[in-house]
């Protein structure tokens, strides 16, 4: 991993260049969401609040590149929380620099600090650059997402 990357939470200051990687997340996994969405989104991560995403952003050399968004939420099967690792993006042009590991290395480890035993995503099949970090750093559950819409 580059001795130049840091790992910090989101500040309002990062609000074009979290768009800028935040849309390219999107366009990856073909989908757009609207101005109300990114605005609102962008406030919510700023909160502070319980029961709101919190937003970490990879740093090399002064820019960011990279951003991981999660959550913790209840569940069923536990008194502690889980934490859900909703988007992890790395800009192409600095992949395989460690920057994806560090943060989901980052939410697993400030997830134990808050109590929070555990970590957990999802992605799509056809990510297989994505896919071969996660084999290393995670184990693949049986589970299938089904979604219901409208």
């Amino acid at each position: 991993m580059d001795r130049n990357l840091i790992i910090r939470p989101l500040k309002r200051s990062d609000h074009d260049e979290w768009r800028r990687l935040w849309t390219s997340y999107l366009d990856f996994y073909e989908t757009a969401v609207s101005e109300e969405v990114y605005q609102v989104s962008f406030q919510r991560l700023l909160s502070h609040e319980i029961g709101e995403y919190r937003c970490f952003i990879a740093e090399m050399a002064g820019k960011p590149v990279g951003l991981a968004h999660f959550l913790y939420h209840r569940t069923m099967w536990s008194v502690e929380d889980t934490c859900y690792l909703m988007d992890l993006f790395i800009d192409p042009e600095v992949r395989g620099k460690g920057i994806g590991r560090a943060l989901i290395e980052k939410v697993h480890e400030t997830a134990k600090q808050d109590g929070v035993p555990g970590i957990y995503w999802a992605t799509q099949e056809f990510n297989y650059k994505g896919r071969m970090l996660y084999d290393q750093v995670a184990t693949r559950t049986p589970f299938i997402i089904y979604e219901k819409n409208d």
